[in-house]
């Protein structure tokens, strides 16, 4: 695998979660208060992968809810 993708949202109780589109990777018990979590998400995918595997890439996508009034 060379790259990995993530769905970065903001979390309820503040701060923001990430999780892996294809891997179960899942970063909820890491809160970050920078969008792209960068550290919480590199040590979660260093940690989930053999070290020869780790993907080359990590490309974090990161979404925001918003409500539109009729």
């Amino acid at each position: 695998m060379r790259e990995i993708h993530f769905i970065v949202e903001e979390a309820p109780e503040g701060g923001y979660v990430a999780r892996a589109v294809v891997v179960d990777i899942d970063d909820r018990g890491r809160r970050s208060a920078q969008p792209a979590c960068q550290v919480p998400v590199r040590d979660a995918v260093r940690c989930h992968f053999d070290e020869e595997q780790v993907p080359g890439l990590i490309r974090p996508h990161i979404t925001r809810e918003e409500v539109l009034a009729t």
